[in-house]
């Protein structure tokens, strides 16, 4: 069985090291972009089990990274979380639109990133993390 992979677009360092921890963990594959333009040249050609983006970075934002992401056909389908600071319906309903299949508000609580990714994705992999549970 291949290993779902999951690529994550934040300009924040931090909040990509914690995606990327929390998601290896549960053995998932984490590629990651620091902004729009660099998520689509890694989303170019390549599937994705799931892609994470937040709204607000630099050179492309979230909402035109998801409208632009959504043009490839490889990834007309793939469940789209946006994990971000903006809460309001507004801005919900634009992700929507744009194609976002999901939201999820920081700060990051590790344990709701895996129940989202797990209901997006269907499945959760046999990592270290469940491996561990399951003894």
């Amino acid at each position: 069985m291949l290993t779902p992979t999951i690529l994550t677009v934040d300009d924040s360092p931090s909040i990509r090291r914690l995606i990327a921890a929390t998601l290896s963990s549960a053995g998932y594959e984490v590629l990651q972009a620091e902004d729009g333009q660099k998520g689509l040249a890694i989303a170019a050609g390549r599937k994705f089990s799931a892609i994470i983006s937040d709204v607000n970075m630099p050179n492309m934002g979230g909402m035109e990274f998801v409208t632009n992401v959504r043009t490839y056909p490889e990834h007309q389908y793939t469940p789209i979380l946006m994990l971000t600071t903006e809460f309001e319906a507004n801005m919900k309903q634009e992700g929507k639109a744009a194609g976002a299949s999901g939201w999820l508000i920081k700060p990051l609580d590790p344990d709701q990133l895996l129940k989202a990714i797990k209901r997006l994705v269907g499945t959760v992999p046999s990592g270290p993390l469940q491996q561990s549970l399951a003894r």
